[in-house]
C-alpha cells in the first residue's frame, strides 16, 4: 500500500473514487474534502460539430469548479443562451454557436474566458 505522502489509493472497483482525506468512497466521505480540479485554469470557449451529425455545439472548458458548481453555472449559461446542452466530464455543452454570448457571460460572472479554435 502507497503512503499518504505519495498520494495513496484514489480509485477503487469497489467504490469508484476514494476521497484522499478519509479513505472512503466519495459517495461517503466523511470529511467533505474537495476533489482536486485538473486543468490548467484557463477557461477556454470554443465550437465544435465534429461527430454530432453537422449539429454545431459550444464548449466551455477549464472552469475550475466542483460538480454542483458546475452545473449551477451551466445551467445560467444555458439559459442566458436560450438553449439547451449538458455537462460532461467538467465541459459545459451548450447546443448551437453562441461563443460570443458565452464569453460575455463568463466575463459577468468573472472568470477571464479566452476563444479557441476557428
Amino acid at each position: 500500500m502507497k503512503s499518504r505522502a505519495n498520494g495513496g489509493l484514489v480509485y477503487s472497483t469497489d467504490g469508484g473514487r476514494v476521497c484522499p482525506e478519509c479513505r472512503r468512497p466519495q459517495s461517503e466521505c466523511a470529511c467533505n474534502a474537495k476533489a482536486v480540479i485538473l486543468g490548467d485554469g484557463v477557461v477556454r470557449v470554443s465550437r465544435q460539430a465534429k461527430g454530432r451529425g453537422g449539429k454545431t455545439v459550444t464548449l466551455v472548458k477549464g472552469l475550475a469548479l466542483d460538480a454542483i458548481a458546475l452545473a449551477s453555472l451551466a445551467k445560467q449559461l444555458r439559459t442566458a443562451c436560450g438553449s439547451g446542452g449538458t455537462v460532461k466530464d467538467g465541459v459545459i455543452e451548450v447546443q448551437g454557436d453562441h461563443c460570443e454570448r458565452a464569453m460575455e457571460f463568463l466575463r459577468a460572472q468573472g472568470h477571464d474566458p479566452k476563444r479557441a479554435g476557428g
